[in-house]
């Protein structure tokens, strides 16, 4: 049996929000599970572990008033997804975030 390391709880995500680099625009992933301090993503590629990227993630009304959110995330595990093996599962850390958007984040995990 695998040991839980998480020290945050997760929860699914019903919502398909899209996880952008904010430089290039490219599509990073899609986030399938949130805690208060990172996402898990579906991606089609797999990301570099502990690099800092700036990303983004387009927000719907519903959940703010604002259009995205702007942060640094840091992929702290990739792998395969093991129903599909053309995708790729990723944990990402949000590493730095403004207070405001954190609060978005805290809306989002409840």
């Amino acid at each position: 049996m695998v040991e839980e390391r998480r020290k945050l709880a997760r929860r699914n995500f019903t919502y398909y929000m899209r996880v952008l680099d904010e430089a290039s625009g490219k599509v990073v992933g899609y986030i399938s599970d949130i805690s208060t301090g990172g996402f898990k993503l579906d991606s089609k590629y797999s990301v570099p572990l502990n690099v800092n990227l700036r990303l983004r993630i387009e927000q719907t009304g519903s959940i703010s008033s604002k259009s995205f959110i702007i942060f640094t995330g840091k992929a702290r595990w990739c792998r395969q997804d093991r129903l599909d093996p053309s995708m790729y599962n990723v944990g990402l850390q949000i590493v730095d975030m403004s207070p405001a958007d954190l609060g978005v984040v805290v809306e989002m995990f409840n």
